[in-house]
């Protein structure tokens, strides 16, 4: 049973982390082109590539709650 709680919290809490961050993240960068149209398109890059290794974090944790419930 606790295994399974360990499971839970490693891919629950990188996940609940990375949704604020990515939404805060996302809500900046709107209110950044809003105000500087003319660099969007860089902000977007930039919002893109920062968004990609957040999930990719997410990814990590969910390789490693696997790993955690199959006991490897």
């Amino acid at each position: 049973m606790s295994t399974l709680f360990a499971v839970a919290l490693t891919i629950a809490l990188p996940a609940m982390a990375s949704a604020l961050s990515q939404a805060l993240a996302t809500a900046k960068a709107m209110e950044s082109m809003a105000r500087q149209p003319e660099a969007a398109g860089n902000m977007r890059t930039a919002l893109m590539t920062a968004l990609a290794f957040m999930e990719a974090l997410v990814l990590f944790a969910l390789v490693v709650a696997i790993l955690m419930w199959v006991k490897v």
